[in-house]
């Protein structure tokens, strides 16, 4: 399985990862605030992403990593 880690503090609700994600793995806004006053995204469907790095690509705040393959790995 691909892993996509949000860095929560770094997020600034742009909405372009939500956006322009082609599988909507990262589909809508988080619940709580950042220290930046911002609700950063979440990742809803893990096992759906395909790995292809778009949203870590748009991401103005480099708040997003995609690791391929991450089963046996540290996290």
């Amino acid at each position: 399985m691909n892993l996509v880690k949000i860095d929560i503090e770094r997020c600034k609700e742009c909405g372009y990862c939500i956006n322009f994600c082609p599988k909507k793995v990262v589909l809508e806004k988080g619940t709580s605030i950042n220290k930046r006053g911002y609700y950063p995204a979440v990742v809803a469907k893990q096992e759906e992403c395909i790995a292809c790095g778009t949203c870590a690509k748009v991401c103005p705040e480099a708040a997003i990593e995609v690791i391929k393959d991450f089963e046996g790995q540290e996290v």
